[in-house]
């Protein structure tokens, strides 16, 4: 992984820790740069990408193909219900196979955490892989795209206080986000039922009530309930859910004007956050899905520029 001139080359990218502050500001410029149109990428060959989906997801899949198909990429179309996975064949021989093919990146969601040792170890897997989520572990672009977002907003990260509330032990984003905005400066705050927050967050921040601490937060990052990785019976009902643990309209009322609110959705109105703020002024989730597209551009740019350079 380097930067040169401005332009991040990542061999892969399937997590937070990999990426040096350097290389998390290159690709956030870069994705600002598409995004006003200053920046273009034109490719010397054609290139061929592929989106192995093992989870259901409209953001993120759809989102990495607008970005392929906005820098010129051929996608191949993957269906892990039509392929031969459904014959047994594990995910290392379809990669391969793609890569006998010509893939040469693989965008890949799957629940098994840490799925991406064995491919990006191997010799013989030559397409890079872009990790779209995996399990309750990593969720890079995801991570990128908000900080792309809290940048536009504060144009630093250095003192912003911020909180991720939420189904925290059972969140890639929150991993995702903790580990940079920690490296950035950010002073973090977790927040949600205690049954969902665990050791491993203390290294990074204070877990604390949410009305503890929401007059004095600059971003309020909420958390989608992950209601198919819990066991049975440790689900909340909505309403006392949202009224114990959401962001409230009267919660809201009580944040400075210049808070923000985010989610890295689906949503679920009235359980994290009041249906009337989704869409609200101070609501940058719709920002998060559009910087999604131009994050996922500056990202495919940087794995092609390190295939290149590798070659």
């Amino acid at each position: 992984m380097s930067v040169k001139n401005g332009h991040v080359r990542l061999s892969n990218l399937t997590s937070m820790e990999n990426l040096s502050t350097e290389e998390v500001m290159a690709l956030i410029q870069r994705a600002s740069e598409f995004k006003i149109g200053e920046a273009q990428f034109t490719a010397d060959r054609q290139i061929f990408v592929s989106n192995l989906f093992f989870e259901n997801s409209t953001r993120t899949h759809n989102s990495f193909h607008v970005a392929e198909r906005k820098l010129g990429l051929d996608v191949v179309e993957f269906d892990a219900k039509e392929s031969s996975m459904s014959k047994g064949e594990t995910l290392y021989d379809t990669v391969l196979t793609l890569c006998a093919l010509g893939v040469e990146v693989c965008v890949i969601r799957s629940s098994v955490e840490n799925y991406y040792d064995e491919l990006v170890q191997s010799p013989n897997i030559t397409a890079a892989i872009v990790n779209g989520g995996d399990g309750s572990g990593q969720h890079p672009s995801q991570c990128l795209l908000d900080l792309m977002t809290i940048y536009e907003e504060f144009g630093k990260f250095d003192g912003l206080k911020i909180a991720i509330s939420g189904d925290l032990t059972h969140s890639r984003v929150a991993r995702s986000n903790m580990l940079a905005l920690h490296k950035l400066g950010a002073e973090l705050y977790f927040t949600g039922p205690a049954e969902w927050h665990s050791a491993e967050f203390d290294a990074y921040g204070k877990y604390v009530q949410l009305d503890e601490i929401l007059t004095e937060l600059d971003v309020h990052m909420l958390l989608r309930v992950q209601h198919e990785r819990h066991a049975s019976g440790e689900i909340f009902s909505k309403e006392s859910y949202h009224k114990q643990y959401g962001l409230t309209l009267e919660r809201a009322a009580k944040l400075k004007p210049t808070a923000i609110l985010m989610h890295p959705a689906p949503v679920n109105r009235d359980v994290e956050i009041a249906d009337q703020l989704v869409e609200s002024k101070q609501s940058r989730i719709v920002q998060q899905m559009t910087n999604g597209v131009y994050i996922r551009m500056a990202i495919l740019e940087a794995v092609l520029r390190g295939r290149k350079k590798a070659k």
